[in-house]
């Protein structure tokens, strides 16, 4: 197996508000920033042109920063390759690589493909890599560019910050 760091751990929700409340409460994670209709430039899926219109809450839980991810709409995708509609559950451990190409090639020779690859619009291409036989959870992969370090940052530092109380954070404006 491919030593990457861990950075990030995904839970595939039906409510992502709700689930971050009982994330708070629970867990002691967040805050969370939400994303809402997160839209591809481009994606693939299983070897097919795909899209997976998705929302996420970003918090912190300890040293990882904790998603939780809901679908919006229906359609293929690596999030429906483990869940029904109405189910929820671990989805993936997220690490940041050297090259995506490069992990997707190794993690292939290994055994385990490529579910799907994509670029949001704001600029991050990510992958999944199907670990399920493995680890019975995807891998998403991708590359720590200054944007998505910086993201990184905020969410731990507004943790660092947070006094338990609001469970959801603003970005900062600018």
């Amino acid at each position: 197996m491919l030593n990457y760091k861990p950075v990030q751990i995904a839970y595939f929700v039906n409510d992502i508000r709700e689930a971050a409340a009982r994330m708070a409460s629970t867990l002691g994670a967040g805050p969370f920033y939400v994303i809402e209709n997160i839209e591809l430039d481009w994606c693939e899926h299983r070897g097919e042109p795909g899209n997976f219109v998705h929302s996420s809450a970003y918090g912190q839980w300890g040293e990882l920063m904790l998603e939780l991810v809901q679908q919006e709409g229906e359609g293929a995708s690596p999030f429906r390759d483990m869940y029904a509609p109405g189910e929820e559950g671990i989805h993936h451990v997220a690490c940041f690589v050297d090259s995506i190409d490069e992990a997707v090639g190794e993690y292939g020779q290994q055994g385990f493909p490529l579910a799907a690859r994509a670029r949001a619009r704001v600029g991050t291409e990510f992958a999944f890599i199907d670990t399920r036989r493995l680890l019975g959870h995807m891998l998403e992969i991708y590359v720590a560019d200054d944007a998505l370090s910086g993201f990184y940052r905020l969410v731990q530092e507004a943790a660092n910050e947070w006094d338990g109380e609001d469970v959801f954070a603003s970005f900062p404006s600018g």
